[in-house]
């Protein structure tokens, strides 16, 4: 799937991915492109269009990229990792930028919505602000960033609901620790994912004035704002998470103790008439039944009562 849109003149038009090298380097208009998933050909034919590196342009043909800002010369190759719901799970992938000075090349390898919100901001740009590289590609981070924040947000509820499950007098069933730990996994990639765009708008800001210019700096610090904040969020839920998982595994040990309690318990009352009717199948010579009628019902009774006695015992200090 490829858009290419040129805007200029407070106009914008689709162009040929072809034509785009006609508009490269010329000030009063900006290129606009969009990739999902190209294939080695499509990159390639990029590359001849807008004269990128061969190391960038490799880059953007694999996947599993580690998020980072990379200096070529007349353009910047940013790798960043995006999240987002999809159909009720998360979704992560890739979005992989080329920045020039009038041009800027999204490639997505993700099955997200795209960004087609972009454009359509690029279209209604504040005063001041002219459709251009440094406010496009403020617009492309933003929305990634904007995007972590649904996702924790139902992660958020996912952990919620196991959590009032976990202390709930019902007990929890056996896939509730798998659950806890797929969502501590999901957390961690999104830390992951979230973390580098701290870095990337503080190298903007510091490295890069030409897009991260006076007229956008507050735009930039923003989007740092909030991947700061996505990320004390996540790090909040995973030692919740972390929690959790402890608490549960502490509650399993404590139910595991109580069984054993129950028959050690049990074990230590059926433990008299063991020992005592045992003492009736050895061979005695003088065997005090014999000569007493009532010793097999008193033997009996006495068997009884102490396993009452002790059954008692047991139960008030809650081990039967």
């Amino acid at each position: 799937m490829i858009h290419c849109q040129l805007f200029q003149d407070n106009q914008v038009q689709p162009i040929e991915f072809e034509a785009i090298s006609d508009h490269v380097g010329q000030d009063d208009r900006f290129i606009w492109v969009e990739l999902k998933s190209p294939d080695s050909k499509l990159i390639t034919r990029l590359g001849e269009e807008l004269g990128l590196h061969a190391l960038a342009l490799e880059d953007a043909i694999s996947t599993h990229q580690r998020a980072k800002l990379e200096e070529y010369e007349g353009h910047l190759f940013i790798a960043t990792r995006t999240a987002q719901l999809w159909e009720s799970r998360v979704e992560f992938g890739e979005t992989h930028l080329f920045v020039g000075s009038n041009w800027l090349v999204a490639i997505r390898h993700d099955n997200g919505s795209g960004y087609q919100r972009v454009s359509e901001r690029l279209q209604r740009c504040p005063n001041g602000i002219r459709p251009g590289t440094p406010y496009a590609l403020y617009l492309v981070l933003d929305l990634i960033v904007d995007q972590y924040r649904p996702v924790i947000e139902g992660m958020q509820d996912r952990f919620l609901s196991l959590e009032s499950q976990l202390m709930s007098r019902t007990k929890p069933g056996r896939d509730m620790l798998d659950q806890l730990y797929a969502i501590k996994r999901d957390l961690t990639a999104l830390r992951d994912a979230a973390e580098p765009m701290q870095e990337i708008t503080k190298n903007l800001l510091r490295l890069h004035p030409e897009f991260a210019s006076k007229t956008l700096k507050a735009y930039y610090r923003d989007i740092d704002d909030h991947a700061v904040r996505v990320s004390a969020a996540i790090d909040r839920l995973r030692v919740s998470a972390s929690d959790a998982m402890q608490f549960h595994l502490a509650s399993l040990s404590v139910k595991q103790n109580e069984s054993v309690q129950k028959l050690a318990g049990w074990g230590a009352v059926l433990a008299i008439p063991t020992v005592i009717f045992s003492l009736y199948g050895m061979n005695f010579e003088f065997m005090p039944e014999l000569k007493w009628r009532g010793a097999y019902p008193l033997v009996l009774l006495t068997t009884g009562v102490a396993m009452v006695y002790l059954i008692r015992r047991l139960r008030k200090r809650g081990w039967i």
